[in-house]
């Protein structure tokens, strides 16, 4: 082989091997996209960084990765309590979920390692995902007019409870038969027993239920049906 021809294949060598670098270095490197989502009160599915409100809250986590190639992702989810420097749960799917059931401060973040044999890039989130869960608040009222006005016709636990984990509801007669009985506090009695309306009258109310901050309720009352009774202050005829 002549110099020249010897020339002439080195330096062909040499652009492939340029062209192969460039190549490689101009390759996405791979990363994700972490995202919480989760069903709101009105049936949606939502997806945020943050969340503040009641418990008992389901969230799913995904990771996203994004341009993975050859590369080989390991996944590691960290829940951790606002003023622990430790998770209380690690997790190493790409997607899992968790419901929130204790009230507090949380962060959800995700690591993932990218490893291509002796080669491993790292992910870290700039910001974790945060979740406050409020302490809980459970009130019932006194009283119910279920005449069909569209107005208090439910006797229900009053608007604004918050993280009730789990509860248990029963309406008894004075003479002790239980007439109904529900199990989710946005539930509730509509004044009717066996399919008969029930009359005027006092009614025992007893309901357990505990909060996401450890509360336990125990509240044991008498509750009145006033079917003949207008929110306006009339009665029915």
């Amino acid at each position: 082989m002549s110099i020249f021809t010897f020339t002439r294949v080195s330096v062909a060598c040499l652009v492939m091997l340029l062209a192969a670098h460039t190549a490689r270095a101009q390759q996405a490197l791979p990363s994700a996209n972490p995202a919480m989502t989760y069903t709101d009160d009105d049936g949606m599915t939502v997806e945020e960084t943050s969340y503040d409100g009641s418990a008992p809250f389901e969230a799913t986590f995904e990771a996203r990765p994004q341009d993975v190639g050859d590369y080989t992702p390991l996944y590691e989810w960290r829940f951790t309590r606002q003023g622990e420097s430790k998770p209380f749960l690690v997790r190493y799917d790409e997607d899992t979920q968790y419901k929130f059931v204790q009230s507090g401060s949380f962060t959800v973040e995700l690591l993932v390692s990218f490893v291509l044999a002796g080669d491993t890039l790292t992910y870290e989130m700039d910001e974790p995902f945060s979740i406050t869960i409020s302490e809980s608040k459970l009130e019932v009222p006194n009283a119910f007019t279920p005449n069909g006005d569209g107005i208090n016709d439910v006797f229900k636990v009053k608007d604004g409870y918050k993280s009730i984990v789990s509860f248990k509801a029963q309406v008894f007669s004075r003479w002790g038969k239980k007439l109904y009985e529900w199990n989710d506090p946005a539930g509730g009695w509509d004044g009717r027993s066996g399919g008969h309306d029930m009359p005027d009258g006092g009614y025992y109310l007893h309901i357990e239920a505990r909060g996401a901050d450890g509360r336990k309720y125990q509240i044991k009352k008498v509750i009145n049906l006033l079917r003949g009774f207008l929110e306006n202050g009339g009665t029915t005829p």
